[in-house]
């Protein structure tokens, strides 16, 4: 006996199955939720995917944060001691040395205020700017949305100055500030502030991306920003002219140190129009650099 393969049936003429279309491919293919590798998703689609991330960022920022200064034998308490030392640096140059205390009553308050908010402006512009060249290996070997690295980056800076707004708080009562309604204000202020740092590292993480030299000029940018954004002088006292006083007051990084400083001080009361303008910025500045960045999407990972 001899063995014969089976001969297939006959399939109905009419009945034979025909090749998908492109379109139908695509149809397809997103109804079981598969995306294109190397095209930039549709915006809203993009959103999606980064909201249903949002413990991953958590997790990736909690755990960046806690292992910055396990190295270290004293650990998390540089994240309060780091800033404190530049308090007291600061305060004998500037508050010593060279006596720039005029127009403010508590300078040590609004020092530390300055000191401890721009630590976590420079330290999320500098680690921000490196959030996909510095993950290269992950951009490459994992689809995900990269927005990701430079929101992580931002929570894990947030994350290592909540120490310091606590022992900030025990400070204003040192130097003779008492608590009041404003006092409340103070989340609403970091906030804002978060919002303003996060659009700054959309643009710089892109920027740095696309040329990697830029980076060695951001240490220069936040050198400038520090010494314009009235970190450890008074901008009114101090920028007598009205466009220079404006350019330096209203910019989104000393903005957010004002509106804290009307927070915490009883020097200053709070000021209606530098808490909206605040807020403009923390509106204008996360959507425009998350555009700017979301646009670049489907070029991170592959520029040499």
């Amino acid at each position: 006996m001899t063995d014969t393969a089976p001969t297939p049936a006959a399939v109905p003429a009419g009945l034979e199955p025909k090749p998908l279309s492109p379109e139908d491919s695509q149809a397809l293919a997103e109804r079981h939720g598969l995306m294109q590798i190397g095209v930039r998703p549709p915006l809203f689609a993009y959103l999606r995917e980064l909201w249903h991330k949002r413990q991953f960022i958590w997790t990736l920022a909690s755990a960046q944060a806690y292992a910055a200064h396990q190295k270290y034998l004293l650990g998390q308490v540089w994240a309060v001691l780091n800033p404190l030392l530049l308090v007291a640096s600061y305060y004998l140059i500037f508050g010593v040395l060279l006596d720039i205390r005029r127009g403010t009553q508590n300078y040590i308050g609004f020092l530390t205020i300055g000191i401890f908010l721009f630590s976590f402006i420079a330290s999320s512009m500098t680690s921000g700017a490196k959030a996909i060249t510095s993950n290269i290996g992950l951009v490459r070997s994992l689809r995900f949305p990269r927005a990701v690295l430079p929101i992580a980056v931002t929570v894990t800076q947030l994350i290592h100055v909540l120490p310091a707004l606590g022992v900030l708080l025990l400070l204003m009562l040192v130097t003779g500030e008492r608590p009041q309604l404003e006092w409340l204000m103070l989340p609403v202020a970091v906030a804002l502030l978060f919002l303003n740092v996060l659009g700054i590292t959309f643009f710089l993480a892109r920027i740095v991306e696309i040329s990697r030299d830029v980076g060695n000029l951001i240490p220069v940018l936040t050198r400038l920003l520090r010494y314009i954004s009235g970190v450890f002088f008074s901008i009114d006292h101090y920028a007598g002219h009205p466009v220079v006083h404006a350019v330096m007051a209203f910019q989104p990084v000393s903005l957010p140190l004002t509106i804290t400083r009307e927070a915490l001080l009883a020097e200053f009361a709070l000021t209606p129009s530098n808490w909206l303008l605040a807020l403009a910025w923390a509106l204008v500045l996360p959507t425009t650099g998350f555009l700017f960045f979301w646009r670049a999407e489907a070029r991170y990972g592959r520029a040499s």
